[in-house]
């Protein structure tokens, strides 16, 4: 596995996401954006780590100057709970190094000490193969497939995937 660590999201997260912003990148997450949505997302990460709903994290690796992923969590209700929802990415000349599965673990192990949701979960788009990888591989129990709207309005069918924040010391 290719040695990487987290950092808070920041000013390069717009950075990164124009980097992911290609068709290939976003074909599991409703296509290519505009730089309006780019932004408003951005405000919306910064906001959430702001009041404390939000865990979000740019992903560094020592040969590239910029971001090279991002993995955070959020908060979400989700079939009457409040749990977390956890989201990744690695741009693809990172890919296949075991930097997403490590850096998924990471930020289990950062949503569980907060305290405040007993589990993650993940949606990763049905034939989303390498984002049902990383679930896998991080320990995610696959509860089924699931009607999705990501991005809003955009209707998906996705796998739910759930990990146990209680498994590695989260809340009971």
């Amino acid at each position: 596995m290719t040695n990487f660590w987290l950092e808070p999201w920041d000013e390069r997260g717009p950075i990164l996401a124009r980097r992911a912003n290609t068709p290939q990148m976003q074909a599991h997450l409703g296509g290519v954006e505009s730089e309006e949505s780019i932004a408003a997302r951005h405000k919306r990460i910064l906001d959430g780590v702001r009041d404390g709903t939000t865990g979000f994290f740019l992903i560094m690796v020592a040969d590239d100057p910029d971001p090279i992923g991002s993995v955070g969590f959020w908060d979400r209700e989700w079939q009457g709970h409040d749990v977390y929802e956890m989201g990744w990415k690695v741009l693809p000349g990172f890919q296949g190094r075991g930097i997403a599965v490590g850096a998924t673990l990471a930020a289990i192990g950062l949503a569980a000490a907060d305290g405040r949701r007993r589990f993650v979960h993940a949606f990763p788009e049905v034939g989303n193969a390498a984002s049902d990888a990383v679930c896998r591989k991080a320990g995610f129990d696959l509860l089924g497939e699931t009607d999705f709207e990501y991005p809003k309005g955009n209707p998906i069918r996705c796998h739910d995937w759930r990990f146990d924040l209680k498994a590695v010391g989260g809340p009971p």
